[in-house]
């Protein structure tokens, strides 16, 4: 299905929130420390102008770094050595980002693999499920869904070259990764009907990590074929296994990748992390970025402002490094954004991140700024230099949860507010 007519589709799906009283942090220090991001879908149709407005309305906001989506998984938007090029939309960001004073950090497409090169020179490359089935010939979910297998030396080296080559563009602040992680074991609930599917526990045509690759690795080191597993869903090992996978990629490939060149680097994580493990195989409290960006995109869960403000608390009981709670503001109205960024703060985040800048209109962007400046962290005038660098909601039943304890993500997209969206979840 075309990720762009996703979001549309379930534009009907209900978005709870009311903007209730949430208490906004009492820290002083967390108030001074507010940031504000904006993830950008790729768009080449905007001119320069269409770009200028669009970048100064988010410092308006109180958004001081954005998101562009440099490479989707099948081509670059950069001048890149390492992937297909589309056209160079970064080259065309950063100087009109540099001129609001925002940072840049780009947007990278981590495990999808639709470049054509890899897929008939390496179908070896592919994540593979329980069914023996590989992403590349029978992707789940959506045709964009061909994952790469996270715990490959080869396929490790092919990513780390797109966060190596991002790392030398000395105008980029950071590499913010996305969709780092398995394909989704469990959707998030408000999607079963739209895929005529129940999750209620973890299904084999839906569980990764079986490549051949893994299979021998895991059997070398544990004595048995994870297919011979007889309950894989609540096997600790194996379980264990798969999220070492991507943990490691991350924090022995990518993320040395952008300190190298001393650039932050961030990452689009899934609601938890305890939702985030049993959803994606995505154990992202153990990895070493300098920031998260849980998406807790509460319409997805069928759940409201309270929801946000939970998985948030979670999220920063977590890490020792910064949170920004994500926010899908499409279909909210003023009051409801307000909400959940008063909710998002009152769970510990150091500032939100809004899925996506074309969502953002007069009264978001106002409601917004009223927040921030409450909060003390106005955006910086025009004329500073710019930074140098700058449970039950998931599905998964209870069985689901105890045995270690999301969707499609990343991914819808419309022509209104709600049509270029890329919804970052599974099919999203």
């Amino acid at each position: 299905m075309d990720r762009r007519k996703f979001l549309k589709t379930l534009g009907t799906a209900a978005c709870a929130a009311v903007a209730g009283g949430f208490p906004l942090v009492a820290d002083a220090r967390s108030r001074h420390r507010l940031k504000n991001w904006a993830w950008i879908p790729t768009n080449i149709d905007k001119s320069v102008d269409d770009w200028k407005r669009e970048l100064a309305m988010l410092r308006q906001a109180g958004i001081q770094a954005i998101l562009p989506e440099i490479y989707n998984g099948k081509e670059a938007y950069y001048p890149s050595q390492h992937l297909p090029v589309k056209t160079d939309l970064l080259g065309k960001i950063v100087p009109l980002a540099r001129a609001e004073n925002l940072e840049v950090h780009a947007w990278m497409w981590a495990m999808p693999c639709m470049v054509p090169e890899i897929m008939s020179q390496h179908p070896d490359w592919y994540n593979v499920n329980a069914k023996g089935e590989s992403a590349m010939d029978k992707p789940a979910y959506v045709d964009y869904y061909r994952f790469l297998d996270p715990g490959r030396p080869e396929v490790r080296e092919w990513v780390q070259a797109t966060v190596k080559e991002l790392a030398n563009i000395g105008e980029l602040a950071g590499i913010h990764l996305d969709y780092i992680r398995h394909p989704d074991a469990i959707l998030a609930r408000a999607l079963w009907s739209k895929y005529n599917i129940v999750q209620d526990k973890v299904y084999p045509q839906y569980d990764y990590g079986y490549s051949d690759y893994e299979r021998g690795r895991y059997k070398q080191k544990h004595g048995i074929d994870p297919l011979n597993i007889a309950d894989p869903e609540h096997d600790r090992k194996w379980v264990q296994f798969r999220w070492d996978m991507v943990t490691d990629l991350v924090n022995d490939y990518l993320v040395p990748a952008a300190h190298a060149k001393k650039k932050m680097i961030t990452a689009a994580v899934f609601p938890g992390p305890s939702l985030a493990r049993t959803m994606v195989k995505q154990d992202w409290g153990r990895w070493k970025l300098d920031a998260f960006l849980p998406m807790l995109y509460s319409e997805f869960y069928q759940a409201g402002p309270e929801w946000v403000q939970q998985q948030t608390r979670e999220g920063v009981a977590t890490v020792k490094k910064p949170v920004y709670s994500g926010l899908f503001i499409y279909n909210m109205d003023e009051a409801a954004f307000a909400g959940s960024v008063e909710a998002a703060l009152a769970g510990g985040a150091a500032g939100i991140a809004i899925f996506s800048a074309d969502a953002l209109n007069e009264g978001k962007a106002r409601a917004l700024r009223g927040i921030t400046d409450q909060s003390g962290a106005r955006a910086p005038p025009r004329s500073m230099a710019p930074p140098e660098r700058l449970a039950d909601a998931c599905g998964a039943g209870a069985a689901s949860r105890d045995r270690t304890g999301r969707t499609p993500r990343r991914t819808a997209s419309s022509t209104t507010a709600g049509s270029r969206c890329r919804a970052r979840r599974p099919p999203r």
